[in-house]
């Protein structure tokens, strides 16, 4: 049994009845209010287009819809990506705006996170020009540039509550990571490590590299581990870094992705925050945790 999931950004609280109401009257199925003027669910809709029919009665306002299985609807595992999902920022762009460096080092990061670099030698390249950094100025980054998306605390906290392991899988670096990791409340966190020479920069990352193959595998291995089907992992990110394990997993979410990465994901979220993962899983208001 499917379900058609209406999804409105909490800081733009626009999703009204009158739409729903519009929106049932040519899908058929049953309304449920997950979050007044935030999230409604149609479920069992009868038509087989009900995505498209929302869509094009959505219009351009900003609100997000999407189609779900019924079926193993609440996850036991979640994989995130971090920058630029559940931090704000890329946080090889900040290091890089430290050294005057910024406008050519997100140029790379752009188009690596688009797929059209190889990410191994953009990573390597990006790091390169960090060479000589000191540790200081990095902690400073992390102190005053990186701040937390909305939503992402709730929801790490709300799955964790109902029994889920909550994984940052990140091909930045652990001096992000783990600091913003345990902030949030993951239950682990894997990322690339710099190398120092004493205090400063390298320039190099060790290796092996946690790249999409990396994220896939730790999906996979946890899935394993806690003995849940694929169709009980959830995973979300923004860049081409992260499309294998949003196919892989049993919902996978492009969150206010690159458009090549929008367009291969099951589900994509371009309005709402990371509370809308919980939504697209059933979750009420009065479930989440805040």
């Amino acid at each position: 049994m499917s379900v058609l999931c209406l999804i409105a950004n909490p800081a733009e609280p626009v999703l009204e009845p009158a739409l729903i109401a519009a929106i049932h009257a040519e899908t058929g199925g049953e309304i449920n209010w997950l979050h007044r003027t935030i999230a409604c669910e149609i479920i069992a809709p009868k038509s087989t287009d009900a995505l498209s029919i929302a869509r094009e009665a959505i219009g351009s306002a900003p609100i997000d819809a999407a189609v779900v299985d019924s079926e193993n609807r609440r996850k036991g595992l979640l994989i995130a990506d971090m920058d630029s999902t559940m931090i704000n920022e890329e946080c090889i762009d900040e290091l890089a705006d430290a050294l005057g460096l910024k406008a050519e080092v997100a140029a790379i990061t752009e188009r690596a996170m688009n797929g059209e670099l190889d990410f191994a030698e953009a990573l390597a390249t990006r790091v390169s020009l960090l060479t000589g950094l000191e540790r200081r100025v990095i902690e400073a980054v992390r102190r005053e540039k990186i701040t937390l998306a909305p939503g992402g605390r709730a929801l790490v906290q709300t799955m964790k509550a109902y029994g889920a392991y909550t994984a940052l899988i990140s091909g930045g670096f652990t001096f992000f990571a783990d600091y913003f990791a345990k902030r949030i409340g993951f239950d682990e966190a894997v990322a690339n490590v710099l190398e120092f020479d004493g205090e400063t920069l390298t320039g190099t990352v060790a290796q092996p590299i946690v790249d999409k193959t990396t994220k896939l595998r730790r999906l996979e291995a946890l899935a394993i581990e806690r003995t849940l089907p694929m169709a009980r992992t959830l995973a979300v990110g923004d860049g081409a870094n992260d499309l294998d394990m949003i196919r892989a997993a049993g919902l996978g979410v492009a969150l206010h992705a690159k458009p090549s990465v929008a367009a291969q994901a099951q589900v994509r979220i371009d309005h709402g925050d990371l509370t809308a993962l919980l939504y697209l899983q059933g979750y009420e208001e009065d479930e989440i945790i805040r």
